[in-house]
């Protein structure tokens, strides 16, 4: 049982960036050295509830919470727009956070009505076609945009890498970022989880009524299928990953006009979506 360090905060804290990195002590295994400290990325427990219904508990790094919960909820496909979430609560607790989120009648409607679906079929051998049609969605076929510029992409690692604050010091991070038409950095989301990472961006991007059509979003990380459904379901424009994708994410890509770039550390940057 967690006890609670406060049960309610005020509006401007349920947004608070990240916290330092915490210093941890640590030995090195030859005798006779002093002890030494490095800085480490913090975790905690973050559980979501959609109108009292509990759906999610995770762990994430403990900044930007409201952006996290805000992405989540659309790129998992809870709600369709921000205009649907009504509000957002948190209750911080010792190592954890709890969420209680406020959303529509419609789509808490169709969220029970999801879970009920899934409860009658766990019984009855279909429960495999049902986890197939979570990994494998139908999904809204984008507009296509423009590809951005090439030379946006020149020295492009080292602006994320002057872009992430909190990897500098603890490092054990992933990150998600949004380059404007001007391939400009305004805004960056770390988090020990790559999904979690894009997830925060896309709140934070759709707060701020940001058009994502235009520019690009950057994924440190290895770009999964699943970064792919978040990426369509907000509707970005154009996706750029800074490890290789699988065959599969790109023929997702290509499918749902969703533009996906590939940034090598030592080649051209490589397109793969439009094909």
């Amino acid at each position: 049982m967690v006890c609670p360090v406060e049960q309610s905060i005020d509006e401007s804290e349920t947004n608070a960036p990240a916290p330092m990195p915490l210093n941890v002590n640590f030995r090195e295994y030859e005798n006779g050295l002093p002890l030494s400290h490095a800085a480490l990325a913090a975790e905690i427990a973050l559980a979501i509830t959609y109108n009292g219904l509990s759906q999610a508990v995770m762990m994430v790094s403990p900044g930007n919470l409201e952006d996290f919960i805000r992405g989540f909820s659309v790129s998992n496909d809870i709600v369709k727009d921000q205009s649907e979430i009504h509000d957002v609560r948190l209750s911080h607790f010792d190592q954890a956070v709890q969420a209680d989120v406020q959303i529509s009648n419609r789509a808490f409607w169709a969220l029970k009505n999801h879970r009920r679906q899934m409860a009658g079929t766990s019984g009855c051998g279909l429960c495999g076609v049902q986890a197939l049609e979570q990994a494998l969605p139908k999904l809204q076929i984008l507009e296509p945009v423009a590809l951005p510029p090439a030379q946006q992409f020149s020295g492009i690692r080292e602006r994320i890498e002057q872009a992430q604050q909190m990897a500098r010091s603890s490092g054990a991070l992933h990150a998600a970022l949004y380059f404007d038409a001007h391939g400009n950095a305004l805004i960056c989301r770390e988090d020990i989880g790559r999904h979690n990472a894009l997830d925060k961006l896309i709140g934070a991007l759709q707060q701020a009524g940001i058009d994502t059509r235009v520019g690009f979003t950057v994924v440190t990380s290895r770009c999964s299928l699943e970064l792919i459904h978040k990426a369509v379901r907000a509707r970005l424009g154009t996706l750029v990953s800074l490890s290789a994708p699988t065959a599969l994410t790109v023929q997702w890509a290509i499918r749902h006009r969703l533009n996906l770039i590939h940034v090598p550390h030592r080649n051209a940057p490589r397109i793969y979506s439009p094909a």
